[in-house]
């Protein structure tokens, strides 16, 4: 950053996530979801720095990798990516049917006469209409660019597939025809990274849930149990359930910190009605919570040391 600071924009992530699963990352923008799956796949711009390590089941690490590695044997073929922002990974001089035509022809080896009705049937899959595959990216609406894009991605059949916000610009109908296309995806035995606000759609596939909050993933947990009667256990996650208006509809109070100001302690205890003085501790991530007040299944808060 300017000056010489340094931002930790994700910190401590851990996870695991295994074929035929889909894992959905929600929580509030800035917290780092973007920031997580763009490291993935070495997409973060050239200021940035990763440690740790991120491994496929080939022992491929995603953190270390090269760039030559990345391009040829990984994006699109190992890892495939629906990106949060679609206009700016087409190519705006190309069309959709090209760009479509192109990448089947390169990820599936299909050439000549089936190459045209194959594009067609990748775009089908993502619901994009067969009318505009002969139309230029600008010339799209952004839900269109977003199921064009989810066309891109999906035509690899890739073992693991990151979606960050794949039905942004989307009604409801489409947004859960895109997801539960995602979902069969990962019913063929691929894994399925989700990232998204919107839980509805979360809770529609999910297997299991991340909530990360200020760089930090703070709870892991069964979708079943997240979105059931018991409910998450981190008072964040909690909060964000809450403000669903088909719940209480009540926000989450305050706003998250600075990146490059986080307190010494818990990063959600100043909007967090359990904060005591154990919070200015930060609470570590045991693979389920990072909370020192985390609700129990009886509904009762339960102390950790």
């Amino acid at each position: 950053m300017p000056g010489g600071r340094q931002v930790a924009a994700v910190s401590e992530a851990r996870f695991d996530l295994a074929a035929g699963e889909c894992l959905a990352l929600v929580g509030e923008s800035g917290c780092g979801k973007s920031v997580l799956a763009s490291a993935l796949l070495g997409l973060l711009p050239g200021n940035a720095r990763t440690s740790g390590s991120a491994l496929l089941d080939d022992g491929t690490d995603l953190l270390t990798a090269g760039e030559r590695r990345l391009a040829r044997t990984v994006r699109g073929r190992r890892v495939g990516l629906v990106p949060q922002s679609p206009a700016a990974h087409l190519t705006p001089v190309r069309t959709v049917r090209a760009q479509l035509e192109e990448t089947v022809r390169e990820l599936t080896g299909v050439r000549g006469s089936a190459l045209r009705p194959a594009a067609e049937r990748a775009a089908a899959r993502a619901s994009f209409p067969a009318g505009h595959l002969d139309r230029y990216p600008h010339e799209l609406s952004g839900g269109l660019a977003q199921r064009a894009a989810t066309a891109l991605a999906l035509i690899g059949d890739a073992p693991l597939l990151l979606a960050d916000e794949p039905t942004t610009g989307l009604d409801r109908e489409l947004v859960e025809r895109t997801v539960d296309e995602l979902r069969r995806h990962t019913d063929g035995g691929r894994a399925l990274l989700i990232i998204t606000h919107d839980l509805a759609a979360a809770e529609r596939i999910a297997d299991r849930v991340a909530v990360m909050y200020a760089g930090r993933i703070v709870e892991l947990a069964d979708a079943e149990r997240f979105f059931g009667p018991t409910g998450p256990r981190h008072p964040y996650a909690r909060g964000l359930l809450d403000a669903l208006p088909e719940r209480s509809f009540v926000a989450v109070p305050g706003m998250p910190p600075e990146l490059g100001a986080l307190p010494e302690g818990c990063a959600f205890a100043a909007r967090c009605d359990r904060a005591d003085e154990q919070c200015s501790v930060p609470p570590p991530f045991d693979g389920r919570l990072a909370c020192h007040h985390g609700v129990t299944a009886a509904g009762e808060e339960s102390a950790r040391a």
